[in-house]
């Protein structure tokens, strides 16, 4: 009995990680952009990284802020690179952002004297100590996006299935694959807190 209250918690957090990010990865294959997920896990984990450096805790509001920042600085530049007119592929561009920010986080920590675990709590996380509080909180945020996406589906679907053909009704798709990079930036930041880079990609 006191193993299931133990695993309970971590359990139904991983059930609400994997229906969002199940219906984030079916935009994610349509848009061709595989990596992504991986790409912006380890942007919010460098954010974590430099917060830590800075005097701030790990686990802190402030921390998650700081993260969220980096994220949402990744999904500025790969709102801004898609079309077939672009001289790098964005996958190519999603590929050295994941290769920078993980380059930049390893060189971070070596700066500090926790690196060896810090590095093990970014890659893969401690979902098994998630609190219900914690829980609650992420089916809260993750209820939220859901909802935004649900009220916005029709945008969403036709600029992941065909952008041209948003481009041409007159859709910013820039605009929106920037909001829907956010919203996924939202959902990775909180995801990678709880379950680290690996497990969320």
């Amino acid at each position: 009995m006191d193993v299931f209250a133990f695993l309970l918690a971590p359990f139904v957090a991983s059930l609400i990680l994997t229906g969002i990010h199940a219906y984030l990865g079916v935009h994610v294959v349509e848009r061709g952009v595989i990596f992504v997920d991986l790409s912006l896990a380890q942007i919010a984990a460098l954010g974590t990284t430099i917060a830590a450096l800075s005097g701030i805790e790990p686990h802190s509001e402030t921390s998650y802020f700081f993260s969220l920042a980096f994220t949402f600085i990744g999904a500025a530049i790969f709102s801004t690179i898609r079309g077939h007119q672009a001289r790098i592929p964005q996958e190519a561009v999603i590929g050295i952002c994941y290769a920078v920010a993980s380059a930049a986080a390893i060189l971070a920590m070596s700066k500090s004297v926790q690196e060896t675990e810090h590095l093990k709590e970014m890659l893969v996380g401690n979902i098994l100590t998630v609190s219900w509080f914690e829980v609650k909180k992420t089916a809260a945020l993750y209820g939220a996006i859901g909802l935004f996406h649900y009220i916005f589906r029709r945008k969403f679907l036709l600029i992941s299935l065909d952008p041209e053909a948003a481009e041409a009704r007159g859709i910013s798709t820039r605009f929106w694959d920037f909001l829907f990079y956010a919203s996924f930036g939202f959902v990775v930041t909180s995801s990678v807190a709880i379950a680290g880079v690996l497990l969320v990609f």
